[in-house]
């Protein structure tokens, strides 16, 4: 434990906090940016601060609905650019060898299966024991996006998008009130829920539970002042969902 809130942490993921059955919890899948030393990647150290290592702002927003909304969170400790834990174990990206315009020579003829034993695996193990104990009325999955793409000058108008495949009934309920905030919200925008949902599919989909798949966009979450009004934010309309989602 690192603080009175704080429960499991190893190299793969971080729990914050105890669920309440019955409860809210949270889900970052890209929350880091963390290389273990012994995996060279071959790129310069600055991309490790861009989006294609991860979700920047989600690890801060996930931490404070932990610490101050009592919000559990379940958060990933590695970056996407060693495993991504939000693709299937057979994915393309897994390990990715591109991104973002960027060749990452240390991923190329990676062994996949060391990546998968070492990280995917027991990230995911670890978040089903959480969830079969916790029977959550809601998991909040939380990801972030940049305001363009890196091979586009088109900006991304949206301010916030809900996501979701077959399972509609939280995000149906959440895009109204985030409209009633005042915020743009894109509706499996600017990804689509019915491609990119792998941990939603397997841990809420595949049990019936309830999610509410958020995507924030980046500059609106880039300082410690913006972590908190996204988390007081996410916690209202979380709690608003998950009563009228039961």
């Amino acid at each position: 434990m690192t603080d009175q809130f704080a429960g499991v942490m190893n190299e793969v993921f971080r729990q914050l906090g105890t669920p309440t059955r019955g409860g809210i919890v949270c889900i970052v899948d890209h929350a880091s940016n963390h290389i273990p030393d012994d995996i060279d990647l071959g790129i310069p150290a600055h991309l490790f601060g861009e989006h294609m290592a991860f979700d920047i702002g989600t690890e801060a927003i996930a931490e404070i609905l932990a610490r101050d909304h009592e919000i559990p969170a379940h958060i990933a400790a590695v970056s996407r650019l060693v495993c991504d834990l939000n693709r299937e174990e057979e994915a393309a990206g897994l390990v990715p060898e591109t991104s973002d315009g960027h060749r990452i020579p240390g991923n190329a003829g990676a062994d996949r299966e060391a990546r998968l034993t070492r990280f995917h695996r027991p990230y995911h193990t670890a978040l089903a024991q959480w969830l079969a104990v916790a029977e959550p009325a809601l998991i909040l999955s939380l990801h972030s996006f940049t305001p363009q793409l890196a091979t586009s000058d088109e900006r991304r108008p949206w301010e916030v998008g809900v996501l979701y495949n077959s399972d509609d009934r939280a995000a149906n309920i959440a895009m109204p009130l985030l409209a009633e905030a005042g915020l743009h919200v894109g509706d499996n925008l600017p990804y689509s829920g019915r491609h990119l949902n792998y941990t939603m599919n397997r841990h809420a989909e595949a049990f019936g539970r309830p999610y509410l798949g958020i995507e924030i966009r980046q500059d609106l979450a880039a300082t410690p002042l913006d972590h908190v009004r996204w988390a007081r934010l996410l916690a209202g309309v979380a709690q608003r969902v998950a009563l009228e989602a039961m």
